[in-house]
């Protein structure tokens, strides 16, 4: 999901009063101002998520499908990173909403909890930004059975 470049005053991602002075130091200096684009804070999000066990994808149903599309096209640039991830990043602060399927057998509580402790310390460490939350919606279930080729089985009618 992305959200519109224009953040509504409302959100918790744009309201930089309430920023710790920590890290209104870290992206204000005496030499310029630093911001960082969504769509890093998407990848840096994506892979951090990724990198814990027991996920086994990102995204909803259609756009892993379209992603898969993409994937086999010839010349592609691979597979999407920020696939799943959805972000508000204002001056000083990011709000991050992933969508994942996790490997059956997988405690959601925990994996969700993993998933958003690595997410929060890997985007706080690479962009200076304070992650105000990190929203875990579990879509699906991977199963190993599911999209796996199953031999030719004998018909059971002729």
């Amino acid at each position: 999901m992305t959200q519109p470049s224009s953040a509504s005053s409302n959100a918790p991602a744009t309201t930089s009063s309430a920023a710790s002075p920590a890290t209104k130091e870290r992206l204000a200096t005496d030499e310029g101002k630093i911001s960082v684009a969504q769509s890093v804070v998407q990848k840096i999000a994506g892979v951090a998520c990724r990198e814990v066990s027991g996920v086994h994808a990102m995204g909803v149903s259609t756009t892993r499908a379209f992603g898969a599309i993409r994937e086999r096209i010839p010349g592609s640039s691979g597979p999407n990173i920020a696939q799943g991830v959805g972000v508000e990043v204002g001056e000083t602060q990011a709000a991050i909403d992933l969508d994942i399927v996790v490997e059956y057998g997988v405690g959601i509580a925990d994996l969700g909890r993993s998933i958003q402790r690595n997410v929060k310390q890997a985007v706080e460490r690479m962009t200076g930004l304070d992650v105000v939350e990190v929203n875990v919606n579990v879509d699906d279930v991977y199963l190993s059975g599911d999209g796996d080729e199953q031999p030719d089985a004998p018909s059971r009618v002729s």
